[in-house]
């Protein structure tokens, strides 16, 4: 169940929103093994002056297609996470031009009873997802 937080900076059409929004669901399904259906997705667009998004002393020269992507999420073993960082960085290079150096990810990672999914309930602790 991971929840994914994208933010980008405003200026895209919404086919390409939405086919964001697709790649990186299916890139985390595959490298993550999350079950079809398990969508929890949040796009964000920003004014360009609200995203200060530098490059850490790395080189890179940030463009306007920056996109930063949240994810929490249960404990992910170390290959399960460069698999997600470099299939990611693939895919959306590969289908929306977006450059690799344009891209940033960051997973927090949490437990099942830190979800409630409606209802004020735990459903994985005392819900029908136990």
């Amino acid at each position: 169940m991971p929840k994914m937080n994208i933010d980008v900076i405003k200026g895209h059409n919404r086919d390409y929103l939405k086919q964001l929004m697709d790649i990186s669901y299916h890139v985390m399904l595959d490298c993550f093994g999350a079950p079809d259906g398990d969508r929890y997705q949040i796009l964000t667009q920003h004014e360009d002056f609200e995203m200060n998004i530098l490059d850490t002393g790395l080189g890179f020269d940030r463009t306007n297609d920056v996109v930063v992507f949240s994810l929490t999420t249960r404990p992910r073993t170390k290959e399960q996470k460069l698999k997600f960082y470099h299939d990611l960085a693939e895919q959306l290079e590969d289908k929306l031009g977006i450059k690799k150096t344009d891209l940033i990810i960051n997973l927090t990672t949490n437990t099942d009873e830190d979800w409630s999914f409606g209802n004020g309930v735990a459903q994985f602790i005392d819900g029908p997802l136990k």
